[in-house]
């Protein structure tokens, strides 16, 4: 479930297929974000989970699957 929003919020943010995302994909090696790119897509990340990721929390996150480990182990 946490993943499927994930791919579907990257999907949107960058204009690629949900398909080609997974829990390996490198945020910034794989899908050419920059820093503002990381920002969007920790406050869509935020707003959907109802989170609040410290910055340095962030900076820690490399892959899709360290962004989904973050929410499940920060939900309920």
């Amino acid at each position: 479930m946490v993943l499927d929003k994930i791919k579907s919020i990257l999907s949107s943010q960058f204009g690629i297929d949900e398909d080609q995302i997974t829990e390996n994909t490198d945020v910034v090696n794989d899908l050419g974000a920059d820093s503002l790119d990381v920002v969007e897509m920790m406050m869509s990340v935020e707003d959907e989970f109802g989170l609040m990721i410290e910055d340095e929390e962030i900076a820690e996150m490399k892959t899709v699957g360290d962004v989904v480990n973050y929410i499940e182990s920060h939900l309920g």
